[in-house]
This record gives C-alpha cells, structure tokens and sequence, in this order.
C-alpha cells in the first residue's frame, strides 16, 4: 500500500469535492417544476430516470457531494443520514442491516434487503451474505439511492424490507484523472485512482480503491481492493452502458467482547476473542444495459449480466469454530418496456430471468460431543428464477396520478447433497452428546430435493401535486421473500426437511414532499405486517411461524439559512414488534407477544450542520443519534442507546489540490456499534465502537 500511495501522491491527482454555493437570483420556471438545483432525480423505482417528487415509494438521495464530505471508510459511515436505516457495524467490512426494521440477525435475517449495483443485485436471488455490502462499490459511486419498505413491483424476493442501491459514476464530457491518498487511526491507509474521457457520444470512466485498515482490536484488520470500469457508448439506435465490478477482501475478523458494560471498559475495548477468525472475500460482476427508443415512441431497456462470488470464513460465533466455504455463479436478464410515457396512460411492463448454482462445505478440525470433526455439510444448489412485472400510471387529472402494479415470481431450487444424508459424522458414525447422552450431531443434511416458490406482489398507489413544490402520496405494497438456500437445506437437530413458507409483508404508507429553495423536507408515516417469518426455535427447527408489525415516522429535511449556513435532518419514530409467541436456541417458548423486536430503536436522529466559511473552505459538524433498544426477546436486557458528534473540514488550495481532515466520535464517546444478549454466549457482549478518530486525506486532480 505505502509504494501505491507514494507513486499517487508524485503523479495522480484527486477529485476535488468543492463546496456548492447557493445559487444566487431568481428563479426561472418554464413549467411548474422546482429549481433544478433542488430537482432530484432517481432511478431505483422504476429503472430509468424519474423525478423524486412523482415517486410514491420512500426514496432518499445520497448525492456526489453528500459522500463526499463523508468519505466513507465503511458503509455504515455513508447511510447513517437515511431515514429508517441503521447499519451496524460488525468488525473490518462486515455490517448488518435495519431499513424500516429491527436489525435482522440469525434464521431469517438473510434476503431482507436487496442490494443492488446500478440496479441489479450484487447476488443471486436465495444465496445472500447479510455482509454483503461489502460486495458495493460505495467507495466509487456516483451516488446511493435508499428505497425504504417493500420495493416496487420491479423488484421480488430481497426486497422485503428496501432497497440500497449503489449507482456509479458516469463518465465526463472531456477529460479528468484524480487520485486521493488518506490516513488515519490504527493505520488506516487508502488510495482512490480514477480516470475519465468521454464527449456528447459517450466516454469511459476507470476507479481502483485500495483500503489497509490495521484495525482497531488485537489481532483484526483488513486489506480490501475494488476496480470498477463503466463504458457508455451508442451503437446502432441502442445507448449501452456496461459496468464492470472486481472486489477482494482480506479480513482479520474480531468477535464480541462478552461481559455487561464491556464497551466502558477502557481496559477491554480492544480485547479480541476470536484472533484466528478471518474472512476472504473475492467476487466479479458484469453488466450491460441497452436502451432504446422504439417507432411507437416506447422505451425498450434489456440489461444481461453475470456475476460470480467466492468466501471462506471462520464461524467463530458457533462451537468449534467451524470453516465455511461458499460460493455463486450465475447469469440473468433484466428487461423494461415503457411506453405510453406521454399520454394519459403509461405502462412499464418485463421479465426477469436469472440462473444461479451456489456450494457451500462447513467443516472442522477437531469434534467434540454433538460438534463433529470433518465435514459438517458439503452441497450445491441451482436456482432458476423467473418473473413478470407490469405498472400502470394513470393520469387522473392534471394534478393527479394513480398508479398499479404486480409481479409475479417463480422460484425453484434443485438441491444436491454431496455427503451422506441425517445427522451422522462424515464416515456414518453418530454423534453423543456429552452432557445428555443423546444421539445424532447437531448438523443435519436432508437428502437430494427440489423445491419451488411461487409469489404474486400487487402495489398500489395515488401520487397528488397540490403546487409546483409540495406533492403527497398515498402507497400500498405488498412485499415478499423466498426462504433462503441455507435455510432450507443446512439444518440441525435431525431436522430432514425444512417445511417453510415465502415471508410476506403488507404495507401501507403516506409521504408528503417540499422541493423548493431554500427549504427541501420529506415526511412519511408507515404501517407494516409481516408473516411466515422464519425463525430457529428453541430445538434449531427452521420453521415459518414468526409474525411482527412495524410502524412508524421518518423525516428528512434540508434548509439553507443563507450563503453561509445549511442545516439538513434526518429521523425516525418507530415500533417494531412481535405479534406472537415465539422460541429461541436453547429456550422454550417466550411469551414474546407484544414485545419490542430486539435490536429495534424506536428512536434515530441525525443532524448535520454546514458552514460554508469560504468559497474554499467547508466545515460539516454531524450529531448522530441511536436509541435504546432491546437485546433479547423477553425484553429483559436493554442497551442505553448513544450519541455521537462526527466533524469533517475540507479545504481547496486551489489548481485541483484539497485536503480534508475527519474526527470520528469528537467527544469520544463510550459505546457499542451493536448490543447483543445470548443465554449460550455468555449474556451481554458488544461490538464495541472506536474511540475518537482522526483522518486526513489529500485530493488531487489534473
């Protein structure tokens, strides 16, 4: 990494992420449109570009200049200003996500969300990573979009919860080459080379970013490499933009600190538990969309691609620290026909298809009672998935739209196990268990199946402009997720088959929008079921029988007080509960009827306020507020919850040269990235949050 950084520092140069001055004067309008400074735009609804203020669904906007004055070192960083989201922060790269949610762990947490490059997912339908944001390219991206609740019917399975789509870069009309160099705590170091050409006919654009993080506990870190490539071209009547996406991770992987408080004790903060867990990481993704205007005046979008992935890692969390090896490999196609677009009534109509063969081995190296040596599971599935979607948009009045939608989705997989069958060791033996004397390992494997889900999604909705710059919506979305390959073929306990259902989620919601200078805001009110949850009972079951209701008040807003000063908000109100009885390893069943889901705050608050001192300079001081929540069913044990005050400068020195610096936790703050009780694990045990933390970084460009 330091050559890497040396040879950027004597010959690149980064992009400069000048502060945005106000415009100044009046406002011409053509049409009743806002100020297209304030005017954003989105295309995670619905594939092609539409304007943020038409869209019914709950979407925000991370711009170029919002990540960059973030510039974040981890995912977590750069979404904490979404409405509805907390991304937790495991060690190193890995994170868990809550979109208008709890925070999803274990049986069931998998799948919840989609998440997606430039629109298409960073992994197959049935085989996801809950850490799979590590698969983005967040580091390069033009900008994020956050879809928040059910996705439209454009989306299917692992769109339960929303959406987080990361949209690269488009290449430049002319020619820019940038680099940017940073430092900071624990020997952090990274480099961001970018390079691009282009003109009215399209153009190029190339990014690498190098990440060598020596992290925070003993024995943990990671290096962490990611190239992106975007072609934008015309050929023939199509535009066509492929995107290339390349990513390895090397990680040091720390676990939880177990201990009630651990994360205020000074003396245990960097203490590692698990010094010989790791996680290697290494996927691949391709891309191509073409679009094209047909003689009728529709639209036609056809986006093949492919995609491969490739991970070991420790499971240091489970006895026995078993190793994990998987992978995926797959293809698919994704098509839009729009038409209609400049009449009464549009519709936008596709199929989806895609193919994926995924493996996973678990193994370990020495056994003990129902924890056997060798392996644990060794099996590959395919996954064929096929889908229809269809929208409608209505022009009611000249003021008034109305919109409806469905999907429907077939899923089969074909699942073949490459051990023997049951709960016995790999040569055949059983298992006994040391502390019971019953017989059978803890690890079961069901014998060769196939298995399909077939889903039907309806969405509808009303989208009303009361003037140029305030429109409110009305949306009800009906969401769904297929269980997971893991799921349903790596089970435990004797369990031979996994007899679980599609989860399903009905919701409705009311957003009101203000677009105008010098004030932007958002608030929506939303209400959600959900049912056939899986969970893992008290006996390590797969089973469908969970069920919960989610609701809420999210807000985000942004005013510039003058040409100095601007200050943006963003929040959420919320409830997240269980609606019946349910178990947990190693419990029997919990009268959990009512109770808060764990890990679900009702309460998460970011502030930012900006001060554009100079034409140069820019200060931005953020407030960053996490609630109490709950970490255990019974709602027994409870985390107080935090704040924290994060606070960036950048400064231009002009001729393409700035420089920024970052303090992380300002007032440095004892707390938990994530909270956790487990009656196996020990009791109370934390991911626990880095003290105050300095960064620098240089940007350069030519």
């Amino acid at each position: 990494m330091t050559p890497l950084i040396a040879f950027a520092l004597g010959s690149l140069a980064a992009t400069t992420a000048t502060a945005a001055s106000p415009q100044a004067g009046p406002n011409i309008v053509a049409e009743p449109v806002v100020d297209a400074a304030m005017e954003q735009v989105v295309v995670t609804a619905a594939r092609s570009e539409q304007r943020l203020r038409a869209q019914p669904a709950a979407l925000t906007v991370l711009d170029d200049d919002t990540l960059q004055s973030v510039t974040a070192v981890h995912p977590s960083q750069a979404l904490s200003s979404v409405p509805g989201a907390l991304i937790s922060r495991g060690n190193g790269q890995e994170s868990l996500i809550a979109i208008r949610s709890p925070v999803l762990t274990g049986a069931g947490s998998c799948g919840a969300f989609a998440i997606t490059q430039d629109g298409v997912p960073v992994r197959g339908t049935g085989f996801c990573n809950v850490n799979q944001l590590f698969d983005t390219h967040f580091e390069l991206a033009g900008r994020i979009e956050v879809l928040r609740g059910p996705g439209t019917v454009l989306y299917g399975s692992d769109a339960q919860h929303g959406v987080i789509n990361v949209i690269s870069e488009a290449p430049v009309n002319g020619r820019t080459s940038s680099a940017a160099i940073e430092g900071g705590a624990n020997d952090f170091q990274r480099v961001r080379l970018e390079h691009s050409r282009g003109d009215t006919q399209g153009g190029f654009r190339i990014g690498f970013s190098g990440a060598r993080d020596g992290g925070y506990k003993d024995d943990s870190g990671y290096d962490q490499q990611k190239l992106q490539l975007r072609s934008d071209s015309q050929w023939a009547d199509w535009s066509v933009s492929a995107l290339i996406n390349l990513s390895n991770l090397n990680q040091e992987t720390a676990g939880y600190v177990v201990g009630k408080d651990a994360y205020k004790d000074g003396a245990r903060k960097r203490e590692n538990p698990n010094p010989e867990a790791f996680r290697d990481s290494q996927s691949a993704r391709a891309q191509v969309k073409f679009e094209r205007t047909l003689d009728n005046g529709g639209q036609l979008q056809v986006t093949p691609y492919a995609r491969y992935t490739d991970m070991d890692f420790l499971m240091h969390f489970l006895p026995g620290t078993p190793l994990e090896k998987n992978g995926q490999k797959g293809i698919g196609v994704q098509t839009a026909l729009r038409h209609g677009n400049e009449e009464a009534l549009a519709f936008i109509s596709g199929i989806d298809l895609e193919y994926t063969a995924g493996w996973l081995e678990q193994s370990q190296q020495g056994g003990f009672s129902v924890f056997p040596s060798g392996k644990q599971y060794d099996y590959s599935v395919s996954a064929a998935l096929a889908a229809a979607f269809s929208r409608a948009e209505l022009a009611v009045s000249d003021t008034t739209t109305a919109i409806l939608g469905a999907r429907g989705e077939y899923l089969q997989y074909d699942y073949d196990n490459h051990m023997l069958s049951g709960d016995t060791q790999d040569n055949g033996e059983v298992c006994v268990s040391g502390f019971t004397g019953a017989i059978g390992c803890r690890y079961s494997r069901p014998e060769d199946r196939r298995d399909d889900f077939a889903n039907l999604s309806l969405n509808a909705a009303l989208v009303h402009a009361f003037n140029h710059a305030t429109t409110g919506s009305l949306r009800m979305a009906h969401g769904f997720r297929a269980p997971q390959a893991t799921e349903l073929y790596r089970l435990q306990n004797g369990q031979t088959e996994a007899d679980l259902d599609s989860e399903s989620i009905d919701s409705l919601e009311a957003t009101l929008r203000h677009d105008s200078e010098p004030f932007r805001a958002s608030v929506t009110g939303f209400y959600m079921e959900k049912s056939d949850v899986v969970f893992q009972s008290s006996d390590r079951l797969n089973l469908s029988d969970g069920a919960s209701r989610h609701y809420g008040l999210e807000y985000e807003w942004q005013w510039t007080l003058s040409q100095q000063w601007q200050l943006a908000a963003a929040g959420t109100f919320a409830r997240h509960r269980y609606t019946n009885d349910v178990s947990a390893p190693g419990a029997g069943l919990i009268a959990s009827n009512g109770n808060d889901i764990d890990t679900a705050p009702r309460t998460l608050h970011n502030l930012r306020l900006r001060w554009l001192a100079t034409d140069a300079t820019r200060v931005d001081l953020r407030w960053q507020h996490t609630g109490r929540y709950y970490t255990d069913i019974e709602n027994a044990h409870r985390y107080p919850g935090h704040d924290l005050l994060h606070l960036s400068l950048q400064q231009s020195l002009g001729a393409g040269t700035e420089i920024g610096l970052r303090i992380e936790n300002l007032a440095n703050v004892d707390y938990a990235e994530r909270a956790d009780y487990s009656s196996l694990g020990g009791g109370e045990r934390y991911f626990i949050g880095e003290p105050r933390s300095v960064y620098a970084d240089l940007q350069l460009r030519f």
